[in-house]
């Protein structure tokens, strides 16, 4: 069974930072690429972030770049996303994500999807 479970959201201030955790089980994680959208009240779900696990590829969402960071732990199954200088607009549910094609996960078509986790960023 394919399980994706992701922590570390929360309530923080403007210019604070949040670590999101996503512990990914039941595929092969060095196959995947991994990845995190986000998704506010009202407004479309979007790529924040992806790492393709083999040779360490990232993507950055315009709006992100210079303030998170994604990584991997391959021996935990583990994909992290450091979130620095967080904005109020950073407010979303955000979604650990899972597919074996870049160009699949890139356009919101993962595989397999977390349950989510709040970030809430207060001004």
């Amino acid at each position: 069974e394919v399980q994706l479970v992701e922590s570390g959201g929360g309530l923080v201030q403007a210019g604070g930072s949040l670590r999101l955790s996503c512990a990914a089980s039941g595929f092969r994680f060095d196959d995947y690429v991994m990845g995190w959208f986000r998704q506010a009240p009202g407004k479309e779900r979007e790529v924040v972030s992806c790492i393709q696990i083999r040779d360490g590829r990232t993507y950055y969402l315009d709006s992100v770049k210079g303030r998170f960071t994604i990584s991997s732990d391959n021996a935990k199954n583990t994909v992290y996303l450091q979130m620095n200088s967080l904005k109020p607009e950073d407010t979303a549910a955000y979604y650990c994500a899972a597919d074996r094609f870049w160009a699949r996960l890139v356009a919101l078509r993962s595989t397999f999807l977390g349950q989510g986790t709040q970030v809430t960023v207060s001004s």
